[in-house]
């Protein structure tokens, strides 16, 4: 697989590539904008040249996701939230198409008081809309669905949201899903043994179809299977364990995949020392890989 995490975009999005190549990544994943505020500036031509001047200076760091804002909900069942929500999305989409990123991944949404079915319809129309709005301006930019670990309202916690969601749209090159190894877990699908593993990528296959996956975010669960808690923690430390992430690693289905952590970069030693994370998580997700 080719691994990498979230990386900074202080200072410019084209400042990326250089720390993701600090960071021992083989791909990235990226914020184009505050992650949770609505507004942003534009992207100018000067950002936008410089990206692309990078990203020509590391063409092996590839491929490149972005991560859609916290705030956008298109399963609202509030005419001006989804409204708001979608405009954002689509911005998002939009800012990654300029950018020529391969990715924008987004969560799905919490339906509130609106019920179940409905928010998933709202989820459907949102997502079939900026498909057809952002055909020219993001031409290769696939929008994937994010799994969830279904506390709350959330959405896309259970396979069935997905395929909802996918089969209302219907087929597009340009939509697919993006699984997170701890919602899926949080939300009770077990990936823990070969067995866990073999049974809960099948039922995704029967689902909604192993040929919907585009990438991974690869996070440990603090909480355990089926506690519905979204609580990340690094590779090895957290319920699913090294010999979870190993079953992933070793699937020749996912050897040009991408997967990305989302955990914190950095952490304190016990000698007070920094120390870097992504590091330790890479490195230990690259051990896994048995060699022939």
């Amino acid at each position: 697989m080719r691994l990498g995490a979230h990386i900074s975009t202080a200072g410019g999005a084209f400042k990326a590539f250089q720390r993701a190549r600090e960071e021992t990544c083989d791909t990235l994943l990226i914020f184009t904008k505050s992650n949770r505020q609505w507004a942003a500036k534009p992207l100018s031509d000067e950002d936008i040249a410089n990206y692309r001047r990078a990203a020509a200076e590391y063409p092996d760091l590839r491929p490149v996701a972005v991560h859609a804002a916290y705030l956008i909900n298109v399963a609202s069942p509030d005419p001006e939230l989804w409204e708001k929500s979608f405009l954002a999305l689509k911005d998002e989409v939009e800012r990654a198409g300029a950018l020529e990123a391969d990715f924008v991944t987004f969560h799905p949404g919490s339906y509130m008081t609106g019920g179940e079915q409905a928010g998933l319809e709202a989820i459907a129309r949102a997502v079939g809309r900026l498909l057809e709005e952002t055909a020219a301006s993001a031409p290769h930019t696939v929008v994937c669905l994010e799994t969830m670990a279904g506390q709350g309202t959330n959405l896309g916690g259970m396979f069935e949201h997905l395929a909802y969601i996918l089969n209302q749209v219907g087929p597009n090159d340009r939509l697919g899903v993006c699984f997170d190894t701890c919602h899926v877990f949080a939300a009770g699908y077990d990936i823990r043994t070969p067995e866990t593993y073999a049974a809960t990528m099948a039922e995704f296959d029967r689902v909604i179809g192993l040929d919907k996956i585009r990438c991974f975010h690869f996070n440990d669960s603090k909480h355990e299977l089926g506690s519905m808690k979204d609580r990340h923690e690094h590779i090895g430390r957290g319920q699913i364990g090294l010999a979870g992430f190993a079953n992933f690693i070793n699937d020749p289905r996912w050897a040009d995949f991408a997967a990305h952590l989302e955990t914190e970069p950095t952490m304190e030693g016990e000698d007070g020392v920094t120390i870097n994370m992504n590091h330790v998580n890479l490195a230990a997700l690259r051990e896994l890989k048995i060699t022939d």
